[in-house]
């Protein structure tokens, strides 16, 4: 039966009217929200996913951390502790970390929306058992009201 489920022509009463919920036409036009969808906002959105696609790599984090190491003789010679530990707080995790937490964070986004689409599989395959359910009942429904009716007409009319 289609999720529409109109009662079946029948002369018996229907104990029962299928109403489906609003939900149910909307999600024939919409899929799962994916991570990628929410990136595309006007301008300064493209920006910041160019250089979230640029910075956002091991690539990134290579250069970078060569980068970082270039001036770490200059630092180390000076022997300022100060100064030491400023490059490795203010450059080096910095430089390095930026680039490796993005990736991390593309990966988690990648697998939230290989979640979100398994759940929504699942929600869809929910629905479809309901529907079926929903038919199967209705057909029972049938078959009782069938048999009420039978009853009814066999019993002694003058009782």
């Amino acid at each position: 039966m289609s999720e529409g489920m109109d009662a079946p022509a029948s002369k018996t009463r229907s104990i029962f009217q299928y109403v489906p919920h609003p939900r149910i036409g909307q999600r024939k036009t919409e899929k799962p929200v994916k991570t990628a969808d929410e990136r595309g906002i006007g301008l300064n959105g493209k920006v910041g996913v160019f250089i979230t696609t640029v910075v956002g790599t091991m690539w990134a984090a290579y250069i970078f951390t060569v980068l970082a190491l270039i001036s770490l003789p200059s630092v180390l010679k000076s022997k300022d502790l100060v100064l030491i530990v400023a490059w490795v707080a203010q450059t080096f995790l910095q430089l390095v970390l930026l680039p490796i937490i993005i990736v991390g964070q593309n990966v988690q986004a990648r697998a939230a929306d290989k979640r979100s689409e398994q759940t929504y599989s699942d929600a869809e395959a929910i629905l479809h058992e309901c529907l079926q359910l929903q038919a199967h009942l209705q057909a029972q429904d049938t078959i009782l009201d069938d048999l009420v009716q039978r009853l009814h007409g066999a019993s002694p009319q003058g009782a």
